[in-house]
């Protein structure tokens, strides 16, 4: 059975207020954290800090420009879809407001799909993960388990404060990942081309 996107539009409509309407006490805020994307600026510094204390630093630029050009590449994509699509955000919606949607932030643009905010966050997620990785150092789980929980959570903040349908976050958090694939493995292709390091016996490190 094939699903029209009427169909598809409702049942989205019906999960992403089902989802918005899960709240107690401490949610709301913890929500609007998540969601405030300037509240993480320092763990994106710092990210770019231990990448430069964990490698060289031609590998370290290599890998935080491959970040900076996921974050572009998620951004303006998302940007692109938002205006092309045309589709409403759910807190501009009269249906989904009059349905009983919490709006916990201002309305911001018309335009939803999709969101900006998951893809951001996963494609921020994933390059940095991969970034770490061409350490072979460390294995970097605690980091991995960190990040991802953090994209799970910005993600899912947009749908608790009003911002976006469900189907916005869920395709913004495939875009997001998809872009830092392929910015993450672009990143591991230019730094197989430098030569390899070497230690202070002159073998390779």
């Amino acid at each position: 059975m094939i699903l029209s996107w009427q169909q598809i539009h409702e049942i989205d409509q019906q999960a992403t207020l089902a989802l918005n309407s899960l709240h107690c006490g401490f949610t709301d805020s913890v929500m609007i954290f998540f969601s405030k994307i300037p509240v993480w600026i320092p763990m994106y510094v710092l990210v770019a800090v231990f990448l430069f204390l964990r490698m060289d630093w031609k590998r370290a630029l290599i890998a935080t420009a491959s970040i900076a050009l996921t974050f572009l590449l998620c951004d303006q994509t998302a940007n692109l879809f938002k205006e092309g699509i045309a589709r409403l955000r759910p807190c501009h919606n009269d249906f989904m407001v009059s349905e009983g949607l919490r709006i916990l932030e201002g309305k911001g643009g018309l335009y939803g799909f999709f969101s900006g905010h998951a893809a951001n966050a996963f494609g921020f997620a994933v390059s940095s993960y991969m970034a770490f990785r061409n350490d072979k150092r460390l294995k970097y789980r605690g980091y991995a388990a960190w990040i991802f929980f953090w994209a799970a959570m910005v993600s899912l903040s947009r749908i608790f404060v009003g911002k976006h349908y469900a189907g916005d976050v869920a395709v913004g958090m495939i875009a997001g990942t998809l872009l830092g694939l392929a910015c993450g493995f672009l990143a591991r292709w230019i730094m197989s081309k430098l030569p390899e390091r070497k230690t202070g016996n002159g073998e390779n490190n």
